[in-house]
């Protein structure tokens, strides 16, 4: 068995929260199962361009109490937060306060202490593909998170901020959180998850979150990954929408030495719309890897995904893009655009769109490209008195804003996105 694991077969020895909510049978068979399985090599498919080889060879001490960090890291997130350090809830530095009555928002911890099986009887969920290494080690270990839940009719626009911190500690730790956000019928809210480092580190996030829209809710969703470099960020992203429901979505990608994230979204009920755009931008030698998985089942379906992705140094960066249309899904329209650039020599960026179609009178298109920055465009600016720097800045900044149209202009939401991405990218023109 590979270090990796050895080290999570201890952490669940030491888990206090192992029984809680009677879960322990649960969550000792889906470690039973990573064991027997293993991690996956480079010839599964899942896996083929994020090779685990180099992360197996290591070993994660557990999660323990809330470390300090640099509160600055908190800046411009104002609003109702909840604040996760080094994977534990820290009570000091979040705030429910400003809540509408309707929303219950509360770490996962407080829900498994007080024991209620309803409450936490998402975590019992089973993964049975050899491929699903990390949720099923999840669904071993998690021990916190967030549990958003937000009764019908209730609509809130301001931001709801999840905040999870990585700093630095004295060994190398490992935290596997699980999240539910489930918004009943014509329920609708904003969230925005902020992934943040704060000093230097090599530890490793897990999370996996459950997303639940009944009819006619609508949920805004960001998500900025903006770890440290020596950061390894694991997530994944497993949506169901019923009749009506909207799901709109973007998701950051800007940091961290080794990030993937998997977005999985079903759309079973008829009329459900999904708007999913996302940013890769890797740089130095990071590696980010972005897989996703839509499923259109319901009729009159919809989803639309822009993704851009940008690499520089020798970076790498890998992209899937999957669209299946199931039989019956008639009337679905489904589009998938994927554009890249090449910043450097040694970048490397794949990128794999896929679409599979089963039913009939469909509308789905998906394209990819892996390029450089337009020549012509670059003259143009250039032969207007364009310095070549602030050129290239000017164009790869309007290439990545594109995805950003998830949200209107003068959102406050997409307003806190420009100004991560704005950051993110003045670093990379710097590197």
């Amino acid at each position: 068995m590979s270090a990796l694991l050895d080290s999570f077969s201890a952490a669940f020895d030491t888990l206090a929260a192992r029984d809680a909510a009677g879960l322990g049978e649960s969550r000792r068979a889906s470690l039973d199962a990573a064991l027997r399985d293993g991690v996956p090599h480079a010839r599964v498919e899942a896996w083929k361009y994020t090779p685990l080889r180099s992360l197996e060879r290591r070993a994660f001490a557990p999660a323990t109490a809330v470390a300090a960090f640099d509160t600055s890291v908190l800046a411009g997130i104002d609003g109702p937060r909840l604040v996760f350090v080094n994977g534990r809830f820290d009570a000091a530095h979040s705030d429910i306060a400003g809540l509408p009555e309707g929303i219950e928002l509360r770490p996962l911890s407080q829900v498994l202490v007080e024991g209620e099986a309803r409450e936490s009887n998402f975590l019992a969920r089973r993964f049975e593909r050899a491929d699903e290494i990390f949720a099923r080690i999840n669904a071993a270990l998690a021990d916190d998170g967030i549990v958003l839940r937000v009764e019908a009719g209730v609509r809130h626009a301001a931001p709801i901020h999840l905040v999870f911190i990585g700093t630095t500690s004295d060994a190398d730790r490992a935290w596997h959180l699980r999240h539910l956000i489930e918004l009943r019928e014509g329920a609708g809210v904003s969230v925005v998850e902020h992934h943040v480092g704060s000093g230097a580190h090599n530890h490793l996030a897990n999370a996996l979150t459950h997303v639940h829209l009944a009819p006619n809710a609508t949920l805004r969703h960001a998500r900025v990954q903006d770890e440290g470099a020596g950061a390894t960020a694991i997530s994944r992203t497993d949506a169901v929408l019923a009749t009506q429901a909207e799901y709109r979505r973007v998701d950051l990608e800007l940091g961290a030495g080794l990030s993937r994230h998997e977005l999985n979204v079903a759309l079973h009920g008829a009329s459900s719309r999904l708007h999913a755009n996302g940013v890769l931008l890797a740089s130095g030698k990071r590696h980010l890897d972005t897989r996703l998985g839509i499923d259109h089942v319901g009729r009159d379906t919809s989803c639309e995904l822009t993704w851009r992705g940008m690499g520089a140094g020798r970076s790498k960066a890998a992209f899937h893009g999957g669209i299946l249309i199931r039989e019956g899904a008639d009337g679905t329209a489904a589009m998938l655009s994927n554009k890249n650039l090449l910043l450097s020599e040694g970048a490397e960026i794949d990128t794999q769109p896929v679409l599979e179609i089963h039913a009939d009178e469909v509308q789905a298109a998906h394209g990819a490209t892996v390029g450089r920055l337009d020549p012509t465009a670059l003259f143009y600016l250039r032969s207007r008195g364009v310095p070549a720097e602030q050129a290239r800045a000017l164009l790869t900044a309007a290439f990545c804003r594109e995805t950003l149209a998830v949200f209107e202009a003068g959102d406050p939401l997409r307003a806190v996105l420009e100004a991560r991405l704005d950051a993110a990218l003045e670093r990379l023109g710097q590197a």
